[in-house]
């Protein structure tokens, strides 16, 4: 596992938390793959950190500079489009989350 290196604070997290479902799951993946590329072209992308466990229930948290990075990750043509699909096949329920962070720390 890899954690994002992200700044000192404060920026910000956006928590998506997803439950699969069992539909296209190749499609799902390489479109994941392919928004994890998009989103770090993005200005104000920061990281990213992501989990699911076997039973399909997901975790994907992504750090932004500011809440305007995020709003304009939002709005991304092929974003958007991913999160159309996203709502039709391949999530039965998500929830996202968007947090300040304003401290943080590591131990190694």
């Amino acid at each position: 596992m890899f954690f994002a290196n992200t700044p000192e604070p404060p920026y910000y997290a956006c928590i998506f938390t997803s439950q699969r479902s069992d539909k296209d799951a190749a499609s799902y993946n390489s479109t994941a793959e392919f928004m994890d590329e998009l989103a770090a072209q993005q200005d104000g992308y920061l990281g990213v950190e992501s989990v699911r466990d076997q039973n399909g229930l997901g975790i994907t948290v992504s750090y932004w500079k500011s809440l305007d990075a995020i709003k304009l990750w939002k709005e991304n043509a092929a974003h958007k489009k991913a999160q159309e699909k996203g709502m039709k096949d391949w999530y039965s329920s998500y929830t996202t989350r968007i947090c300040k962070v304003e401290r943080d720390y590591t131990t190694k």
